[in-house]
């Protein structure tokens, strides 16, 4: 199946009984990919969800949006992605992240980088088919090793061994990343990274460079691995309209380029306000939300620096200047949760009608 030069993924979530006839229309509206969240409290399962999608489709590509290295361990999270992998026929990507709303909701932080390259590193051991040493406490769980059974034998490394009867390639590992760490862990250890640092040019050179001098620095090559961008978008005749009602959205994602407090990437001194500001006010309860407070602290500048709001001509001349920087795949992201229904949809079928065809 060849795949074109730039990928266009559609969102959402996993919604038990809707999520199949999302995919269908998805496929049949021209979409490469659709991407399912893996926030355990605010949406069904993913890789269920991800599965049925798959029975439901032909050509459609199936990732995680983005799962978490504390939710499910390596190994789960590997088999899981592989049975949808198998089940669609190679059409799998694993999706991943730090955590965001799946670990606050557990009252719990991001994990840490150090942790998360670790896990990265087991996960694609696990998906590779290979050997995977075990670690003490299950992945930092309080429990205790298997030696505490007495077993007279026993397995001394894990590994999917149902692996073994595919013939499938591998599933490509897609990091989520803002920061410079996180974008460098991705760059050593997977085969695709999709930022979420905003569209404004300067910063996705930046996330590219950074990318980049942390392959060379690993002795990589360059052209070893594909950068994809999430992107907030909404099309409207009426741009302030359109700033409006992508707010929701665009807050959500620009909190990442400053969700410790730092602000990553390239970012004037005023825009570093705002970012600030945004963080500041953030409320998971309303997150991804219109009308949220975390909204309320953008400008249009802002707006505009992390998210497509416009007329169909206007937003493909800022996805042009993506692509002509190097990234390969748009993870478009539409209005926030809970704008009204009408108003969302009209967006939508512009996107499909008079953005997504010009792409191809």
């Amino acid at each position: 199946m060849a795949e074109p030069a730039l990928q266009l993924w559609c969102a959402g979530a996993g919604i038990p009984r809707f999520t199949a006839r999302a995919a269908q229309r998805a496929e049949a509206q021209g979409w490469d990919g659709i991407g399912l969240v893996d926030s355990q409290n605010l949406a069904g399962d993913p890789y269920v969800e991800l599965a049925l999608a798959a029975a439901a489709t032909e050509r459609l590509l199936l990732a995680t949006a983005v799962t978490n290295p504390y939710t499910r361990h390596a190994a789960a999270a590997a088999t899981a992605i592989a049975t949808v992998h198998a089940e669609s026929g190679g059409r799998a990507v694993l999706g991943i992240g730090r955590g965001d709303s799946a670990l606050a909701h557990l009252g719990l932080a991001p994990a840490p980088v150090a942790f998360f390259e670790r896990y990265v590193e087991r996960l694609q051991g696990y998906l590779s088919g290979h050997d995977v040493s075990f670690e003490t406490g299950a992945e930092g769980a309080p429990i205790r090793s298997s030696d505490a059974l007495g077993l007279a034998a026993g397995p001394s490394t894990s590994r999917l061994h149902w692996l073994d009867h595919t013939d499938l390639p591998k599933v490509p590992v897609d990091v989520a990343a803002s920061g410079p760490k996180v974008i460098a862990v991705a760059a050593r250890h997977a085969e695709r990274i999709t930022f979420a640092v905003g569209v404004d040019p300067a910063r996705i050179a930046w996330a590219i460079d950074t990318a980049i001098a942390a392959r060379t620095a690993a002795g990589l090559r360059e052209d070893g691995i594909e950068f994809g961008a999430y992107v907030p978008v909404f099309v409207h005749p009426d741009r302030a309209t359109a700033r409006a009602m992508i707010a929701g959205g665009v807050a959500s994602y620009a909190r990442f380029s400053v969700m410790h407090g730092t602000v990553n990437g390239p970012a004037e001194a005023p825009m570093r306000d705002v970012l600030t500001a945004v963080r500041d006010s953030y409320d998971m309860g309303q997150h991804f939300m219109h009308g949220s407070p975390q909204s309320g602290a953008l400008t249009d500048e802002t707006i505009d620096a992390f998210g497509i709001a416009g007329p169909p001509a206007y937003c493909l001349e800022r996805i042009q200047a993506l692509t002509d920087l190097g990234i390969s795949k748009l993870f478009v992201l539409g209005a926030g949760i809970n704008l009204d229904r009408d108003t969302a949809r009209a967006s939508q079928r512009a996107f499909v009608d008079d953005v997504l065809p010009v792409l191809r």
